[in-house]
């Protein structure tokens, strides 16, 4: 029997930091967004306080003081390597592991034994991962991905399930379709939930009981292939949300914002690189930059200022240097029509016209030894991976990171910083 299980670490950046801080499980803790400006984890202890995803720090600030809140800026180094070693461990159960996010993974478990043995194997992953690396996991297990999610939710919220919900047939199926809101369902956003709420559709199994040429007259193929999922016809093949056709990179700078040129640069600079280096790790080239800067819309008396900047490339890259050039020349180009240089708060930078790097259309005309900058990349990719993030960086990068995060509440990076290896203490 075909079987999908999704392996969905529970309010993973929260957990990452219970982890090192033990003392911290059972109370409320929440993670922050870069630059400290609003809440984006929370633990369940948070959310009975009320506080909601996107909710800005300045706002609920004396909420969590009087609640005794813990507060973590986030730190997404310690959370990739956390996530590393929950994947290595899921990889184990698996003849096949589909790594989906950060916080969560498809495992394929046909055909391997029945209903009784499927569900123990389930609850010993869970089991099993969470003794080794301290994050809890919730695992569902269905003949379709969009079931499989649903029970992983079914499964973080009712303890009886010992971390594991098994929907491997119709009786199942149908009382788990009966109690999952339709707006949580995977596949359906907001647009859809309205929509379907016009009609009265409330509930997955109001959704699931359509007819399928009732969903296609009014809505996409990504919604046909969930209500197909929802009624155990396996159709979602994880490349269809694989790779992403643009990748942005942007910041909103503390205090005021940025008024120094050099400063600035070097923030577009950074961008950039972080963009080149995502492309990479998904194997794509991108023909188009797009730059953008802006001022706070919110500064009172003061106009806003805006850049933003388009370029095609001649030819599609992922070359560093290649993406930096073209989005701090565009940067460049603009601030020489200011008659001044203003207080930008937020800058970006956006590749897109993204295509897969072993299908690259060649320019006749093109000057750049495309080999020897492949074989570059890869050796400056390999030295950063073993010796730190950006040890090996454009000059246009700086360096240091004079325009760096607000990290009031950032913890230690215990897991790849030497300095920072928790140590114990024997009396």
């Amino acid at each position: 029997m075909q079987l999908f299980a999704v392996a969905d670490c529970n309010n993973f950046y929260c957990s990452c930091e219970r982890v090192f801080h033990p003392e911290l499980v059972g109370k409320p803790v929440v993670v922050l967004s870069n630059n400290d400006g609003c809440v984006i984890a929370r633990s369940e202890e948070a959310k009975k306080l009320g506080l909601k995803m996107g909710d800005p720090f300045f706002q609920v600030r004396e909420l969590l003081e009087r609640e005794r809140v813990a507060v973590f800026s986030s730190n997404y180094t310690l959370y990739g390597s956390m996530s590393g070693r929950v994947m290595s461990l899921l990889s184990q159960y698996t003849p096949s592991l589909d790594v989906y996010s950060i916080d969560e993974a498809f495992l394929d478990l046909s055909d391997m034994g029945d209903s009784s043995y499927i569900k123990k194997y389930g609850e010993t992953i869970a089991s099993r991962v969470h003794k080794a690396t301290g994050i809890p996991i919730s695992i569902g297990i269905a003949p379709t991905k969009t079931l499989a999610k649903m029970g992983s939710k079914f499964a973080k919220k009712y303890k009886g399930y010992h971390g594991c919900c098994l929907i491997d047939n119709y009786e199942r199926r149908q009382k788990a379709l009966r109690l999952f809101p339709v707006e949580d369902v995977w596949g359906i956003g907001r647009r859809i939930a309205k929509q379907l709420a016009c009609e009265g559709i409330t509930t997955a199994a109001d959704f699931a009981r359509q007819k399928e040429s009732w969903v296609r007259s009014r809505f996409s193929v990504t919604a046909v292939r969930t209500w197909k999922e929802l009624n155990g016809e396996s159709c979602i093949v994880l490349s269809d949300t694989g790779e992403k056709k643009s990748i942005c990179t942007s910041r909103s700078f503390s205090g005021q914002g940025i008024n120094d040129v050099g400063m600035l640069e070097e923030a577009v600079a950074n961008f950039a690189a972080r963009c080149a280096a995502k492309l990479r790790r998904q194997r794509s080239c991108c023909q188009g930059i797009t730059m953008f800067a802006h001022t706070s819309l919110f500064r009172e008396g003061v106009p806003p200022r805006f850049i933003q900047q388009s370029v095609q490339l001649s030819v599609p890259t992922q070359d560093t240097s290649e993406i930096i050039t073209a989005a701090v020349g565009m940067l460049r180009e603009n601030l020489k029509a200011m008659p001044e240089m203003p207080l930008f708060k937020k800058a970006g930078v956006i590749i897109w016209n993204i295509t897969s790097a072993r299908v690259v259309q060649q320019d006749l005309f093109d000057t750049v030894d495309r080999t020897k900058q492949k074989a570059l990349l890869e050796a400056i990719d390999e030295i950063n991976r073993h010796n730190g993030h950006d040890t090996v960086r454009i000059a246009t990068q700086g360096t240091d990171i004079r325009f760096g995060l607000q990290h009031e509440y950032l913890s230690r990076q215990y897991t790849t910083n030497i300095e920072d290896v928790l140590v114990a203490k024997i009396k």
